[in-house]
């Protein structure tokens, strides 16, 4: 086993005030240690703060297009090493091979976008009432960023808070998952290397009740920015809130796929498999409702049920589903299913821990469907975070529609139809911050506004692209007279 991994802070690799730290085990064999990290206490966290405050006015005063080439050589660094840190997410958190290397390339893809529009921060010049004033606007960086990143997607998500901004002008703390947080040291690796000066970027591995409460609450935060749970991103916002600071977050969904009667069943089942079973139903975004249309739901719950059963699943080395992230989860993914089975649901389709050498020992669970789904069962109510579609049988489009929008949560949501009268319907009607026409809940692309409704967002701020850029800048109004 190597060295454990330290914390990042005022551009210096240090340990832990408590001299303590905590093993990460590969979840598809719980008995290998993968990497050791600080268990930090609230005065790290602080620490980070501090560095990152004395930070502040050289990186604000860095003009835009040096911060964008430091982004752009970390973004370079994190690209010669790809396999490198495919290999750590892997091992850390799970994920199947190419569902791994393609987060790890989003990653390299955000900071090499954030790495252009750096320079074109500024602002904009606008006409005045008078003959003799030039009167403009700035977009200044807000402060101290606080970032707070969950393990389901341990590098993109971070990236996608990170650059923008560094981009913008801000400096960062930022606490990674205690399950999976070893390809954000990575990211700080890359980014010390690329010359960002010492206090703009603070990476202090350990627990949310310590680190990441610190974070939130120290007075030299000035912002706050977290991806996680529904029930604790809403204690996140009002801390966050209640100290006066600007705070975003994205939090749980339960979303729908509505299958139209004009969808090919084949074609649907595909594009729900690809939604509900990618990287082991772990995403905020993936489909845990099929919404089928009463003409073809036999037809495609026999497509569906085909699909989960023909999943090869095991570790993320190579196999096409990975495990579980950790004992817990695969727990409650179980509960989940014997609840849906208590509930009167019908499971067509897994509901167990496969057999098999390669999954003997790790958190592996099957691809499961159940059928016979009432939409007030908790199983259509509530976020499973696991493998496990829900069918939803439906007479028409508006019955569709109202249950699509009948949960509190509102994320993502697609439809498959032939009728594009259905499909314009859809997109104005559902009640998702991301809607998607044939095709799966699940992929982003990073150029646009992410983020959800209802539950599923603090419905404050977006993040990527511009949007992104927009919470971590503050604008000045400037009247120039002359």
């Amino acid at each position: 086993m190597t060295d454990p991994s330290k914390n990042y802070v005022n551009g210096e690799w240090v340990t832990s005030e408590t001299g303590e730290t905590a093993e990460v085990t590969n979840p598809a064999n719980p008995s290998d240690v993968v990497a050791t990290y600080q268990h930090s206490n609230e005065n790290d966290a602080a620490a980070a703060v501090d560095a990152a405050a004395a930070a502040e006015d050289e990186w604000r005063n860095t003009p835009g297009p040096e911060r964008g080439r430091i982004l752009r050589e970390a973004g370079t660094l994190l690209a010669q090493r790809k396999e490198e840190l495919t290999e750590i997410l892997i091992a850390e958190e799970g994920k199947a091979r190419p569902e791994a290397a393609g987060e790890v390339q989003r990653a390299i893809d955000i900071f090499h976008y954030f790495s252009t529009k750096a320079a074109d921060l500024g602002g904009a010049k606008k006409g005045a009432s008078g003959p003799n004033t030039n009167l403009y606007t700035r977009q200044e960086p807000v402060g101290v960023a606080a970032l707070i990143t969950p393990w389901n997607y341990p590098i993109a998500i971070p990236a996608w808070k990170l650059a923008p901004a560094l981009a913008a002008g801000n400096t960062v703390v930022l606490k990674p998952a205690s399950i999976a947080p070893g390809v954000v040291v990575e990211i700080a690796r890359a980014l010390d290397e690329a010359g960002l000066p010492d206090g703009v970027l603070n990476v202090v591995t350990g627990p949310g009740s310590s680190v990441g409460s610190e974070f939130i609450a120290n007075e030299g935060t000035d912002l706050v920015s977290f991806t996680g749970s529904s029930q604790v991103g809403e204690m996140v916002y009002e801390q966050a809130t209640d100290a006066g600071k600007r705070v975003q977050t994205e939090l749980g969904g339960k979303n729908p796929t509505l299958v139209a009667d004009s969808a090919d069943p084949a074609e649907a089942a595909d594009i729900v498999a690809n939604g509900g079973f990618g990287t082991t139903g772990q995403s905020c975004t993936a489909c845990s409702r099929a919404i089928v249309h009463e003409d073809v739901y036999d037809d495609f719950v026999a497509e569906l049920v085909d699909r989960a059963e023909s999943l090869d699943v095991g570790p993320g080395t190579d196999h096409e589903m990975g495990p579980q992230v950790s004992e817990s989860e695969l727990s409650s993914t179980l509960e989940y299913i014997d609840i849906a089975e208590g509930e009167g649901a019908t499971l067509v389709a897994g509901g167990g821990v496969p057999e098999g050498e390669a999954v003997e020992t790790g958190h592996f669970v099957e691809p499961t469907v159940f059928t016979d789904v009432d939409p007030d069962m908790r199983i259509a109510q509530e976020e499973v975070f696991g493998p496990v579609i829900a069918v939803i049988e439906v007479s028409d489009f508006d019955e569709g529609l109202a249950v699509a929008n009948g949960v509190d949560y509102g994320l993502s949501a697609s439809v498959v139809t032939d009728d594009h009268t259905e499909a314009n319907r859809f997109v104005d009607e559902v009640e998702a911050g991301v809607v998607k026409v044939n095709d799966k809940t699940t992929g982003l692309e990073l150029h646009v506004p992410f983020g959800g409704f209802k539950r599923s967002s603090s419905e404050t701020w977006r993040e990527q692209g511009d949007a992104g850029l927009d919470f971590y800048t503050i604008e000045k109004t400037v009247y120039d007279n002359y």
